[in-house]
Protein backbone atom coordinates (compact mmCIF):
# COMPACT_ATOMS: atom_id res chain seq x y z
CA UNK A 1 0.00 0.00 0.00
CA UNK A 2 1.21 3.79 -1.05
CA UNK A 3 2.07 6.05 1.95
CA UNK A 4 -0.99 8.25 0.29
CA UNK A 5 -3.03 5.43 0.67
CA UNK A 6 -2.47 4.68 3.89
CA UNK A 7 -3.25 9.06 4.45
CA UNK A 8 -6.33 7.94 3.11
CA UNK A 9 -7.24 5.07 4.93
CA UNK A 10 -5.85 7.05 8.31
CA UNK A 11 -8.65 9.48 7.63
CA UNK A 12 -11.45 7.50 7.37
CA UNK A 13 -10.62 5.48 10.33
CA UNK A 14 -10.39 8.65 12.68
CA UNK A 15 -13.72 9.51 10.91
CA UNK A 16 -15.31 6.70 12.18
CA UNK A 17 -13.54 6.23 15.42
CA UNK A 18 -15.49 10.03 15.87
CA UNK A 19 -18.77 7.75 15.05
CA UNK A 20 -17.57 5.08 17.40
CA UNK A 21 -16.90 6.96 20.24
CA UNK A 22 -20.22 8.53 19.79
CA UNK A 23 -22.15 5.33 19.86
CA UNK A 24 -19.74 3.77 22.85
CA UNK A 25 -20.61 7.28 25.10
CA UNK A 26 -24.15 7.40 24.35
CA UNK A 27 -24.68 3.77 25.28
CA UNK A 28 -22.71 4.00 28.26
CA UNK A 29 -24.34 6.91 29.14
CA UNK A 30 -28.12 5.49 28.29
CA UNK A 31 -26.99 2.05 30.44
CA UNK A 32 -26.33 4.37 33.77
CA UNK A 33 -29.65 6.17 33.10
CA UNK A 34 -31.67 3.03 32.36
CA UNK A 35 -33.27 5.03 29.27
CA UNK A 36 -31.71 6.40 26.10
CA UNK A 37 -30.37 9.67 26.39
CA UNK A 38 -28.82 12.34 23.58
CA UNK A 39 -25.53 13.42 25.48
CA UNK A 40 -23.20 16.68 24.21
CA UNK A 41 -20.56 14.23 23.11
CA UNK A 42 -22.29 12.38 21.22
CA UNK A 43 -23.56 15.65 18.44
CA UNK A 44 -19.65 16.76 18.97
CA UNK A 45 -17.76 13.51 17.85
CA UNK A 46 -20.77 13.52 15.32
CA UNK A 47 -19.89 16.87 13.80
CA UNK A 48 -15.81 15.86 13.81
CA UNK A 49 -16.45 12.39 12.32
CA UNK A 50 -19.08 13.89 9.51
CA UNK A 51 -15.84 16.32 8.64
CA UNK A 52 -13.25 13.86 8.31
CA UNK A 53 -15.61 11.21 6.44
CA UNK A 54 -16.70 13.66 3.58
CA UNK A 55 -12.75 14.44 3.13
CA UNK A 56 -12.39 10.39 3.13
CA UNK A 57 -15.28 10.14 0.28
CA UNK A 58 -13.26 13.06 -1.62
CA UNK A 59 -10.02 11.56 -1.72
CA UNK A 60 -11.71 8.16 -2.17
CA UNK A 61 -13.32 9.60 -5.20
CA UNK A 62 -16.54 7.99 -3.88
CA UNK A 63 -19.77 10.21 -4.17
CA UNK A 64 -21.59 7.62 -1.95
CA UNK A 65 -19.73 8.44 0.88
CA UNK A 66 -20.52 11.96 0.45
CA UNK A 67 -23.94 11.83 -0.19
CA UNK A 68 -26.01 12.79 2.32
CA UNK A 69 -22.72 14.04 5.24
CA UNK A 70 -24.27 17.75 4.18
CA UNK A 71 -27.68 17.90 5.75
CA UNK A 72 -26.73 15.39 8.79
CA UNK A 73 -24.13 17.67 9.04
CA UNK A 74 -25.78 20.72 9.89
CA UNK A 75 -28.41 18.60 11.70
CA UNK A 76 -25.33 18.00 14.27
CA UNK A 77 -24.72 21.65 14.74
CA UNK A 78 -28.57 22.22 15.28
CA UNK A 79 -28.72 19.44 18.21
CA UNK A 80 -25.30 21.12 19.46
CA UNK A 81 -27.06 24.83 19.57
CA UNK A 82 -30.57 23.39 21.39
CA UNK A 83 -28.12 21.45 23.44
CA UNK A 84 -26.84 25.11 24.23
CA UNK A 85 -23.04 24.04 23.21
CA UNK A 86 -22.54 25.25 19.78
CA UNK A 87 -22.73 29.13 20.88
CA UNK A 88 -19.75 28.12 23.28
CA UNK A 89 -17.93 27.69 20.00
CA UNK A 90 -16.16 31.38 19.97
CA UNK A 91 -17.70 33.29 16.88
CA UNK A 92 -14.49 32.92 14.69
CA UNK A 93 -14.67 28.98 14.67
CA UNK A 94 -18.45 28.85 14.49
CA UNK A 95 -17.97 30.51 10.72
CA UNK A 96 -15.40 28.04 9.50
CA UNK A 97 -17.74 24.86 10.72
CA UNK A 98 -20.46 26.33 8.75
CA UNK A 99 -18.74 27.10 5.83
CA UNK A 100 -16.64 24.02 5.82
CA UNK A 101 -19.03 22.39 3.45
CA UNK A 102 -19.57 24.52 0.89
CA UNK A 103 -15.47 25.43 0.75
CA UNK A 104 -15.26 21.73 0.09
CA UNK A 105 -18.04 21.65 -2.61
CA UNK A 106 -16.47 24.70 -4.41
CA UNK A 107 -13.08 22.95 -4.66
CA UNK A 108 -14.59 19.93 -6.12
CA UNK A 109 -17.03 21.71 -8.33
CA UNK A 110 -15.01 24.36 -10.12
CA UNK A 111 -14.21 21.80 -12.54
CA UNK A 112 -18.02 20.05 -12.58
CA UNK A 113 -16.97 17.90 -15.96
CA UNK A 114 -14.15 16.37 -14.09
CA UNK A 115 -16.37 15.92 -10.64
CA UNK A 116 -19.12 14.37 -12.57
CA UNK A 117 -16.40 12.01 -14.69
CA UNK A 118 -14.88 10.86 -11.32
CA UNK A 119 -17.67 10.47 -9.15
CA UNK A 120 -20.24 9.43 -11.33
CA UNK A 121 -18.06 6.92 -13.71
CA UNK A 122 -15.91 6.09 -11.56
CA UNK A 123 -15.10 2.50 -13.33
CA UNK A 124 -14.01 0.68 -9.54
CA UNK A 125 -17.73 1.71 -8.46
CA UNK A 126 -20.47 0.16 -11.12
CA UNK A 127 -24.04 2.15 -11.40
CA UNK A 128 -26.23 -0.07 -9.48
CA UNK A 129 -23.39 -0.46 -6.75
CA UNK A 130 -23.52 3.33 -6.58
CA UNK A 131 -26.76 3.49 -6.32
CA UNK A 132 -27.36 1.06 -3.47
CA UNK A 133 -24.39 3.13 -1.67
CA UNK A 134 -26.30 5.93 -2.18
CA UNK A 135 -29.87 4.20 -0.87
CA UNK A 136 -27.65 3.73 2.46
CA UNK A 137 -26.77 6.87 3.00
CA UNK A 138 -30.09 8.77 1.95
CA UNK A 139 -31.59 6.14 4.79
CA UNK A 140 -28.90 7.19 7.10
CA UNK A 141 -29.49 10.91 6.02
CA UNK A 142 -33.33 10.17 6.89
CA UNK A 143 -33.09 8.90 10.18
CA UNK A 144 -31.38 12.60 11.62
CA UNK A 145 -33.59 13.75 9.75
CA UNK A 146 -36.04 12.32 10.90
CA UNK A 147 -34.64 13.12 14.88
CA UNK A 148 -34.63 16.39 14.06
CA UNK A 149 -38.26 16.62 13.13
CA UNK A 150 -39.00 14.68 16.29
CA UNK A 151 -36.57 16.98 18.87
CA UNK A 152 -38.39 20.48 17.27
CA UNK A 153 -41.80 19.34 18.06
CA UNK A 154 -40.49 19.03 21.11
CA UNK A 155 -37.66 21.49 21.66
CA UNK A 156 -35.62 19.43 22.94
CA UNK A 157 -32.08 17.20 21.43
CA UNK A 158 -34.03 13.42 21.53
CA UNK A 159 -32.80 10.03 19.85
CA UNK A 160 -36.26 8.73 19.54
CA UNK A 161 -36.81 5.05 19.03
CA UNK A 162 -37.69 5.11 15.38
CA UNK A 163 -34.08 6.67 14.94
CA UNK A 164 -32.47 3.54 15.75
CA UNK A 165 -34.74 1.26 13.70
CA UNK A 166 -33.52 3.47 10.58
CA UNK A 167 -30.07 3.27 11.60
CA UNK A 168 -30.15 -0.69 11.42
CA UNK A 169 -31.20 -0.39 8.31
CA UNK A 170 -29.19 2.23 6.76
CA UNK A 171 -25.86 0.30 8.64
CA UNK A 172 -26.77 -3.15 6.73
CA UNK A 173 -26.94 -1.58 3.66
CA UNK A 174 -24.01 0.64 3.75
CA UNK A 175 -21.53 -2.56 5.39
CA UNK A 176 -23.01 -4.51 2.25
CA UNK A 177 -21.89 -1.69 0.27
CA UNK A 178 -18.38 -1.59 1.83
CA UNK A 179 -17.82 -5.21 1.77
CA UNK A 180 -18.69 -5.13 -2.33
CA UNK A 181 -15.93 -2.39 -2.28
CA UNK A 182 -13.65 -3.65 -0.44
CA UNK A 183 -13.56 -0.59 1.67
CA UNK A 184 -12.45 -1.80 5.34
CA UNK A 185 -13.14 2.11 7.01
CA UNK A 186 -17.35 1.31 5.64
CA UNK A 187 -16.79 -2.36 6.85
CA UNK A 188 -15.28 -2.11 10.61
CA UNK A 189 -16.78 1.69 11.14
CA UNK A 190 -20.32 0.45 10.34
CA UNK A 191 -20.37 -3.39 12.16
CA UNK A 192 -19.92 -1.36 15.33
CA UNK A 193 -23.22 0.21 14.98
CA UNK A 194 -25.30 -2.97 15.00
CA UNK A 195 -25.34 -3.57 18.72
CA UNK A 196 -25.22 -0.14 19.96
CA UNK A 197 -28.61 0.76 17.45
CA UNK A 198 -30.52 -2.73 18.35
CA UNK A 199 -29.34 -2.07 22.34
CA UNK A 200 -30.93 1.27 22.37
CA UNK A 201 -34.24 -0.12 20.87
CA UNK A 202 -34.38 -2.58 23.68
CA UNK A 203 -34.05 0.33 25.90
CA UNK A 204 -36.82 1.71 24.55
CA UNK A 205 -38.97 -1.28 24.83
CA UNK A 206 -38.16 -1.59 28.59
CA UNK A 207 -38.86 1.92 29.24
CA UNK A 208 -42.24 1.71 27.62
CA UNK A 209 -43.35 -1.34 29.32
CA UNK A 210 -42.21 0.05 32.94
Amino acid sequence: MQFSSLYVYAIGFLAQGFFSARMLIQWILSEKAKKVVSPNAYWICSLAGSILLFVYGWLRDDFAIIFGQVISYYIYIWNLDIKGVWHKVPLVGRVIIVSLPFLAFGMMLHDIPAFVGSFFHNESVPPLLLVWGSAGQVIFTLRFIYQWYYSYRRHESVLPVGFWIISLVGCSIIVSYGIFRLDPVLIIGQSVGFFTYSRNIVLYRKNKRK
